[in-house]
């Protein structure tokens, strides 16, 4: 094993917050030599924070629409997915299609960060306001209708236009990063989620793990994951890191015999 890629929400968090024992897991799995991303749909402004703060090597944000990572000389490095004119082109673009269906959507409003993303932006759904599934559903429709990428979290439905997703900004952030490509079907990596919006990770991963909280989407997503977790939310990660430096003690014993 030598890198754990995951998402944030319900997968690292527990009820919408981060436990010390979930911060000590991803201290210890840097501690053990492996090489940590968090690869989530929150904003520009929350992976600049999560970057400059957590024991990680990069954060890919915005659904994989821009990463941060530290440079040679330690300076904080942000990559975007598309060149500054189509950028900001598709942002225009966004906002208009965006609020067009918000208006269609009673109770519908974008979340309260989308004020913090550059790329993309999300409509909450699911965390300080409740419109449930059925709401949720049709505004991922309607986007769609409309040329938009919509996919949902566990909080929010976030869309972006443009031809990229956690997948795609994994694979270049290896490059970028580490001057490597990224194999995930190796297993020599891991990823972690919980919801619709990592299907293409929990795809391309032999070693693809849900959280327990998984299950609630299983027979609606587009690709399940290879394994769950016995418990839920950061507890379910805290589970997977203790697996996985079991897993590199037991390796490390056996090269030594």
């Amino acid at each position: 094993m030598e890198a754990v890629f995951t998402d944030v929400d319900g997968t690292l968090t527990t009820g919408h917050r981060l436990r010390s024992q979930t911060i000590r897991a991803l201290e210890r799995l840097s501690e053990a030599g492996l090489r940590v991303v968090l690869v989530s749909g929150r904003p520009a402004g929350w992976g600049e924070a999560w970057a400059r703060t957590l024991p990680v090597d990069g954060v890919i944000v915005e659904n994989g629409g821009l990463f941060f990572v530290r440079g040679a000389r330690g300076a904080l490095r942000r990559v975007y997915a598309e060149a500054p004119g189509e950028r900001e082109a598709n942002r225009r673009r966004l906002r208009s299609e965006v609020l067009r269906v918000l208006r269609q959507v009673p109770g519908a409003r974008l979340s309260s960060d989308s004020a913090y993303t550059e790329v993309d932006l999300a409509i909450d759904y699911n965390e300080e306001i409740r419109l449930g599934d059925a709401a949720a559903s049709r505004i991922e429709s309607l986007l769609r209708a409309r040329g938009v990428t919509a996919v949902r979290s566990s909080v929010h439905v976030n869309c972006w236009i443009g031809r990229f997703d956690k997948l795609s900004m994994a694979r270049r952030f290896a490059r970028v990063a580490w001057g490597e490509r990224l194999t995930p079907e190796d297993g020599r990596s891991v990823y972690a989620g919980d919801s619709f919006n990592d299907a293409p990770m929990f795809q391309a991963f032999a070693l693809s793990v849900g959280v327990a909280n998984v299950r609630a989407v299983l027979d609606r997503i587009d690709a399940p994951p290879a394994f769950i977790t016995r418990a839920a939310e950061g507890r379910g990660f805290e589970e997977l890191a203790r697996a996985i430096l079991l897993a590199q003690r037991g390796r490390r014993s056996a090269l030594q015999e």
